[in-house]
Order: C-alpha cells, then structure tokens, then sequence
C-alpha cells in the first residue's frame, strides 16, 4: 500500500526516486516490527497521541515530512509482530479519524569501521594531540609526514567551526547528562547540542549509550571527538572543527530499522544542523543490493532542499568497510547524488584493506590501515571519559569530512549542498596518495582522480579560503539523455557494447551543458551477478567503472532492477555526444545473463560553474590537433588554471 501523500510529484529528484523505489533489493527476509506509519484525517492531528493509547500503542509521534504522518510507537521493544500488536493494528485501521496505515517492515542496517587495530606548528595541551597524524602528520607512526587534512592552515585563519552543528547518526554513544542521571564526557561536553539530540530507539531526547562488556557501544563517541572534541583542556586530542557543536542521533541500536526512523534521523531539525554525518548502512557482506527506502529517499531530498533555510542539509556518507569484496556503487545511501561519500587512506597514503572503490566516492580522509603500529589509528574520545589510539574504518574517514565541512560553513554560511561537493572537487589533493590498482587520471576538463580516493583527501586550507569568496553555483538541471530498453544477452568471454548519443537536452529548458552527476539506471541478471561488470564512457573520453567484480555475491535471480549506478568522475565535461556502455562477466567460470535497460541521466548546469575557460581551451586545441600531442600542454595549462582558481581565493 502506498500513502498518496507521499507521491514526491515532480520536485527535484523524481527520477532517482523512482529508480531506488522501483529497485529489487536483496536483502534478508522482511520483519514485520510493532512500529506503524499512521496518517490521519485533517482536524484531528491533535489527537494522535490518545488515538495511540487507545489502541495500544506507546506514543505518537508527529513527522516533520508529509502531511498528517505519524510514527505510531510500541508498549515494548519486541522486535516482531505479535498476534496481540495485529489486533491492535487492525483495530486502529478501522477507526474513522486514520486515513491510513502503512506497516513498518524491519531491515538490516550495520556500523561501519568498528574493528580492531593489529597493535597498531600548533601548540594544544591536549595529551593526544601529537599522535592525532590526521591533522598534523610530522611522520608519526611511521607515517608519511605532510599527508594530513591540512587543519592547521584552516586554524590559523580563524576557522575553529564556531557557530556550525553536526549530528553524527549512529548508535547513540555520545554520553550526555540525562538530568543528572548520567555523566558527559569532559572532552564533548562544552560542544554538545542537547536541543538538536534525539534517541529514535527509544523515542526520547536523550541518546543514552547502552552499556556492553566489549564498548561495543563506542561507535558514536568516537566519530563525535573527531569532530567537536575541546581544543585545549588537557582531555583526549582535538576535533578537526573544534569549536562546533556536536548532536547525537541514536537510531542504530535495536535489532532492526525501519524507513520511519532512517527517515526521521535524516530530517531531525534541518534548521538547526547543517551537517549530517553517517557511519553506516547495508550490510558490506560483498553480496547486498540495497539503498534508502522510500520515506528516506523523501526525507533526503526535503533535506537538500529545504534544510538550513533552503540551502540544503550536507550529508556526509561512509563508502563502505567490504574492501576488494564489494562496491560502494552497490550500496544506494553512499552511492546517492545527495550525499557526499567518503574513503580512506591511512598513514603512509595507501588505501586500507577494507576500503571499497567506486565511482560515486567524492573524496576521502584518514583511517587506521595496514600498519602495525599502536598510534597508526585515530585517535579520539572514548566512552566513560577514556581516550583512545583505536578508532578505525571508514566510518572514522566520515567524521573527519564532516569536520571540514564545519571549517569551510563556517567562512561562508551561505554555502549550498552542491557548493560543498564543487568545493570537494576543485579543492581535494593527490597528495601522496596512492594505490596499486587504482592509477589517477584526468578527466575531460583536466580534473585529476582516482577510482579509490575520488578527488583527493580534503584540504580544510584549501577549503576555507576557497570558500570565503565563492559565488553559489549554478542551477542544476536534469535530463534524460536517452534509454535502450531491448533485451541484450552477456556471455563470458565477449563484451556487450551500447551506445547512447545524446543532446543532453539542448534547445529544452532542462538543458544539461556542465555535468555534476551522471546516473546509469540498469536492469541486469547474470547466472552469478557477483561476475557482473559494467564500465561506462563519457563523450569527452572519461571512463568510469560502475561495478567491480564482487566475489562473494552468489545472486542467480534478482540481478540489479532499475539500479541507479553513479559517477562523479566525468565532473565538468560536456556531455553532448556519445556514451558508450560496456557489461560483461569477470570470472573463472562460464556465465550469462540479460541486460533489459539502460537509461542515462545526466545533472548539471546549463551556464558554467568556473571552469568553462579549460573547457573552450581544451575544445578548440583538440579539433586543431591530434590528442597525443596535446596531453603535456593539457596537463600543464589545466595545472595553470587551477593553481590561478586557488591562489585567487
């Protein structure tokens, strides 16, 4: 049943949403939970809590997304249905003041990066400082000095993130004071936001971390230090924005979730937090398909709409810990258009083991990694007023993001959800980054990445100048640059080749000259879809990898269905012309499958944002001349073009 409220209608975003709710999604079998969607008739919104009670729910509580939408709560924390909660279900739908009722099926959703390490100029008194590389890397740990998020510049310029708040979504693991029950922890306490925190497990205001033998429970306090832990206090080490304000969103600690409370997580208080940071989401077993549901995928696109006054809530999202086992392109929450996904290089520039690789990864920060030293990790607030030298995963990367955005918003609070991605773009290093897999490459208009590290590792100095006199970019257009919707057989051994030439709209109101994102939504089945590959091509000759090969997904029937991969990597080109497909299988046994569609969507700008210049440049050079010839001039004018960008700003 789907509630007709809930239509998105023709808003930004439409297609994507259709895509992902349209999308087959292999996941374990679905749990029926106690938690209902309720939507009542107009006047008696006022009701809902005795309407709750009457029928034997716990509360009920009003969504901020919708019309007349509550989240009906249980008596208890069983985490099936009962014969009992039907009755009360079936009651509750027949009562004249509910419109209707839509059950809340439960479904897996995991921490990110909780793992264990293998023993593993700017003067704070804070004891960790020194060993906190990922600010100020001097080679510590064996580490590779200079490669660090370049805080100190940001620092220096009176950047500290005053005034700026982040909620890290999670499992609730920031300790807080609940009236004098419990204790804060001394190095979040000052920069704790008790108004914008909320504990979605337990339908409170107070995101109490639950108490387990193995701390466990230490996810959040963790992601929370690296964020707003106090500068000089001679507690712990220092967050990346020390002065902001930190919010806890305790969603993650019951046995399974649901798409009232993902949603509500992601849309509590937009007017009040400006940065969302997310450690988590399905399973990074290298065999799961799935992405936001519904109400979600809703609750995101009000976000980047209509959050901080309409310049939109930043999301910051986690790749994924499934190392070589998976993709990131395979998971719909860091693979999203909304969020900003990130990856993680450790000490020395290497990827970890456990970093997935995609082509919708924007950019990446640090983590613990391969080496053995005990202060390789990161170092952060632990729970019950510790410290530690251990936190670890991508989910460590996220924060750290999340904290540099905080610097950068607050030079310029007037920044838009898609400034921050062009100011992750322009502004993000190669530093000393590498991998042996995975080379850098230049894209149509020169912009260097990388399959594994996206842009680079953010710069907070280069950020915050950038920021301090940037001009909001353009608006963003959609288009549908073409679909091939006829039935094309794969075997192993052979390539399937497609092609789309399009316009991009040109001569139409939605006209798409600049890309951002391009999405290519996919029906495809294989005998093994884990042998599965898909690679697409721009016009402009930047090719992207859509799906790696996934080793353990066995899947023989759902396949992808309308699956919207993503890639950032074409970022700037002109997409006029044509696109070119290419799927086949990769693998030591014989395969074969069906692609039934592609469709190509193409987002971006009709004027350009700042780089049109290298763009007309390179065009003019190129019809004039062979290509190899014109890769050193190429590298050399784009490197004098942007180098003139960043020393304006």
């Amino acid at each position: 049943m789907m509630l007709g409220s809930l239509r998105y209608g023709t808003t930004v975003g439409l297609i994507l949403i259709n895509a992902m709710v349209l999308a087959t999604l292999a996941t374990e079998e679905g749990i029926f939970t106690n938690h209902l969607l309720v939507q009542l008739h107009e006047g008696v919104h006022d009701e809902a809590h005795q309407l709750a009670t009457e029928h034997g729910y716990h509360s009920a509580r009003k969504l901020p997304f919708g019309e007349g939408l509550f989240h009906f709560y249980p008596l208890d924390t069983a985490p099936r249905r009962t014969k009992r909660s039907l009755h009360n279900r079936q009651r509750l739908e027949k009562d004249r003041r509910v419109k209707n009722v839509l059950d809340q099926e439960g479904f897996g959703r995991q921490k990110r990066g909780y793992r264990s390490i293998n023993e593993i100029d700017i003067k704070m008194t804070d004891p960790l400082f020194s060993k906190q590389w990922y600010l100020i890397n001097t080679g510590q740990a064996d580490g590779t000095p200079g490669l660090d998020l370049n805080v100190a510049e940001a620092w220096d310029l009176g950047y500290t993130g005053t005034g700026i708040t982040i909620a890290i979504m999670d499992d609730g693991r920031l300790k807080l004071c609940n009236h004098g029950i419990d204790y804060l922890h001394p190095d979040l306490a000052s920069n704790y936001n008790a108004e914008a925190s909320y504990d979605f497990s337990s339908n409170d205001p107070y995101p109490y971390p639950r108490y387990t033998d193995d701390w466990f429970n230490s996810h959040g306090t963790r992601c929370a230090g690296e964020v707003s832990a106090a500068a000089n206090n001679n507690i712990c080490g220092v967050g990346v924005a020390y002065n902001s304000k930190v919010a806890g969103i305790r969603m993650l600690d019951q046995p399974f979730m649901t798409d009232i409370i993902e949603a509500s997580s992601i849309s509590h208080m937009p007017q009040i937090i400006d940065i969302y940071s997310a450690s988590w989401g399905p399973t990074d077993d290298g065999k799961t398909v799935d992405g936001p549901r519904e109400l979600t995928l809703q609750a995101m696109a009000d976000g980047v709409n209509k959050g901080r006054g309409g310049k939109g809530s930043i999301y910051v999202w986690a790749s994924g810990d499934g190392g070589s086992y998976d993709d990131c392109n395979c998971d719909g929450y860091a693979s999203s258009m909304w969020t900003i996904s990130i990856n993680s290089a450790i000490n020395d520039g290497r990827t970890a083991l456990y970093d997935e690789s995609c082509s919708s990864t924007l950019a990446s920060t640090f983590s613990n990694g391969r080496k053995r030293n005990p202060e390789a990790g990161v170092a952060t607030t632990d729970l019950y007023g510790n410290c530690t030298l251990r936190h670890s995963g991508t989910s460590a990367a996220a924060p750290e993001a999340a904290g540099v955005f905080a610097l950068a918003l607050e030079a310029n609070p007037d920044l838009t959800w898609r400034d921050m991605q062009h100011l992750s773009v322009l502004t993000s290093k190669r530093n000393q980054l590498h991998d042996d897999l995975h080379q850098w490459r230049r894209n149509g208009v020169g912009l260097e990445f990388n399959h594994l590290f996206g842009y680079g590792v953010l710069d907070a100095g280069g950020m915050v100048k950038m920021a301090k006199e940037w001009k909001t970019v353009p608006e963003r257009f959609h288009c549908v640059a073409g679909s091939l919707q006829e039935v094309h057989k794969i075997q192993s051994g052979e390539r399937l080749i497609l092609t789309i030439s399009t316009d991009s709209c040109q001569g139409k109101d939605n006209f798409v000259r600049y890309l951002e994102h391009v999405q290519a939504v996919v029906t495809v089945n294989g005998s093994r879809r884990g042998d599965l590959i898909i690679n697409m091509t721009s016009p402009m000759g930047t090719k992207s990898i859509l799906l790696s090969r996934r080793p353990r997904d066995d899947d023989a029937k759902v396949g992808f269905d309308k699956w919207p991969f993503m890639t950032t990597h074409t970022w700037g080109e002109d997409p006029r012309g044509t696109w070119i497909l290419e799927v086949g299988f990769q693998g030591d046994k014989p395969q074969r499958g069906a692609l039934k569609e592609w469709t190509l969507m193409l987002h971006g700008t009709q004027s350009a944002p700042y780089i049109d210049q290298i763009v007309r440049d390179y065009q003019s050079k190129l019809a004039m001349s062979k290509k190899e010839e014109l890769e050193e001039e190429l590298d050399e004018a784009v490197e004098r073009s942007l180098k003139s960008l960043l020393s304006k700003n």
